[in-house]
């Protein structure tokens, strides 16, 4: 069982250079990265851009770009400890991750790229987790293994490390906050070892030497859901991370499974909810797996995108700047709502953002919502 994807793209040497780059340039996202490469053509021809659409958002001074020098030494160390850096399409870059329209541009990818091609189910939960949470989870990942999904989970403590131990033989992926070698929990690099030697992977989307912070995790669980045909929620807290990936898993698409547990356990709470709200519950990985199989039967196809990174840019009057400026605020607001309100052209809005994001004064939301950054 595989999901089938073919590559597409192969990128050169001097490519890959040039999109780490402008990957790890300041202000630069997955969807920032992909609409420059839509409008210049080329990462090096972006990166030449990078200064003058800061200043027009409004940066006092110019964010910092990559040298080559730096993305060189990055893309040593990265081979020294056998990570490789691929891009969305390229043989061994998970299928249904490369078609979110913020996938990663440059993916780190560390061990056995095989069980990233298949079919993979995310598991998450509390991360102080009952025994029998943490017993039913390493029962699930078993038997879902078993079945020839990859798992898929966080490498965290409780419901995440139970379903990566119980699914150490078929296969399981950690999806890393920090860089390779920036471990967290720090206990749990053993495990990490274990997964690696056992024909799992780890994955993830930043630098090397790079510390996880907490912004960094909800960051890191769009990786989780955007694995997955669907996530697996075993105990959770009300405002708890598993809910954020449960969340953006139906922001995705994929299917979003529950484990029902007693109302009187808080860590049950956010997980009762979730059936509340639609999710599937479960009581055994037969039910998962009757509702993933009509998905399996369906070619992997990319979402509908929130933009259209085809428009070309255009130089806005000042009066639009000033306009759509005026617009924003703290409060995110629909991209189609800025465009109405504000009589601008859309790709001169798109312009305006592009520019905005560039400087560092805009934060992009799910579902093409859009505010100003807040003063740190």
């Amino acid at each position: 069982m595989d999901d089938g994807q073919q590559a597409t793209i192969l990128l050169s040497d001097a490519q890959r250079l040039d999109w780490l780059r402008l990957i790890r340039s300041d202000n630069v996202g997955p969807r920032t990265f992909r609409s420059l490469i839509n409008h210049f053509g080329s990462a090096r021809a972006a990166l030449e851009r990078l200064p003058e659409l800061a200043r027009r958002g409004g940066a006092a001074r110019p964010g910092r770009i990559v040298s080559a020098a730096e993305a060189e030494r990055e893309l040593a160390a990265c081979a020294r400890i056998g990570v490789r850096l691929l891009a969305p399409g390229e043989t061994g870059y998970p299928p249904r991750l490369a078609v979110l329209d913020d996938a990663p541009p440059l993916l780190a990818i560390r061990g056995a790229r095989a069980c990233l091609m298949r079919p993979a189910l995310a598991m998450v939960g509390s991360r102080n987790a009952s025994g029998a949470g943490q017993k039913f989870a390493a029962l699930l990942a078993r038997e879902l293994g078993q079945a020839g999904f990859t798992i898929v989970s966080g490498l965290a403590r409780g419901i995440d490390q139970a379903a990566h131990r119980a699914s150490l033989a078929s296969g399981t992926v950690a999806v890393l906050a920090g860089g390779h070698d920036q471990i967290y929990p720090p206990e749990h690099d053993g495990l990490l070892a274990e997964i690696l030697a056992q024909g799992g992977a780890a994955i993830s989307e930043m630098p090397l030497g790079h510390v996880p912070r907490a912004r960094d995790f909800p960051r890191r669980n769009r990786l989780i859901s955007g694995l997955s045909l669907g996530v697996v929620v075993v105990e959770a807290a009300h405002r708890s991370g598993s809910l954020i990936t449960a969340r953006m898993a139906a922001e995705q698409g994929r299917e979003v499974f529950a484990v029902p547990g007693s109302p009187l356990d808080p860590r049950a709470a956010g997980t009762n909810a979730l059936i509340k709200q639609g999710a599937l519950l479960i009581a055994n990985a037969a039910d998962i797996i009757e509702a993933v199989a009509p998905i399996l039967e369906r070619p992997i196809a990319p979402p509908i995108r929130e933009d259209d990174d085809q428009l070309p840019l255009f130089e806005p009057e000042n009066n639009d700047r000033d306009r759509i400026n005026a617009l924003l605020g703290p409060t995110a607001l629909a991209l189609d709502d800025l465009i109405r309100i504000s009589g601008c052209s859309a790709a001169v809005v798109r312009t305006v953002l592009l520019e905005l994001e560039l400087a560092g004064r805009l934060v992009r939301h799910g579902n093409a919502m859009v505010s100003l950054a807040t003063p740190d």
